[in-house]
């Protein structure tokens, strides 16, 4: 009979940019400043359109969806690691990563399928542009934003269950 190695790991040891403790403001200060600009930034798109009736079209309604889920990507990652900076703390645990990757994978695939929404709103309306009023209707657009996020559920359902994983300790990994 084969034997298996059934450790369970709990949390994980994550590596940094650095250990100098010189550098640790610095990449504090640089990822908080890129966090702020792009959560403003997608903030004010989202402002931008939702303020002005010009810009309720097909085109901008994708915009502002996209600018929502940016929001939702970058906000998996990253205070996590602003957090691990400034405390320097750099555990977490098994079913935090877990999750983290199952939030950064969702919103990742919600950016892609709003990028092929926004991609067929505009085939539309350079190859069909008398027809694309009647074809891009306010339904279609809410329809399209929901199909590309119940696909999304298919995509999650997709990846291996990963919480059945048997990993080794650091000192038993073979590299």
């Amino acid at each position: 009979m084969e034997t298996h190695n059934l450790t369970y790991i709990l949390e994980f040891h994550l590596l940094g940019f650095s250990e100098d403790p010189d550098l640790q403001p610095v990449l504090f200060g640089l990822f908080l400043s890129m966090y702020l600009v792009t959560v403003l930034g997608n903030l004010l798109i989202i402002l931008a359109v939702s303020s002005d009736s010009h810009l309720h079209t097909p085109m901008y309604f994708f915009l502002s969806n996209l600018s929502l889920a940016d929001i939702f990507f970058t906000s998996t990652m990253i205070p996590k690691m602003i957090v691990d900076i400034s405390t320097h703390n750099r555990v977490i645990s098994y079913v935090g990563c877990l999750t983290q990757m199952s939030f950064f994978s969702l919103f990742g695939c919600m950016d892609d399928m709003l990028l092929t929404v926004m991609a067929y709103d505009r085939f539309l309306a350079i190859c069909h542009p008398l027809h694309y009023v009647v074809i891009m209707n306010p339904l279609l657009c809410v329809f399209l934003l929901l199909e590309g996020h119940g696909g999304l559920t298919d995509v999650q359902c997709g990846h291996p269950d990963a919480e059945s994983l048997h990993l080794q300790p650091e000192e038993q990994r073979h590299h």
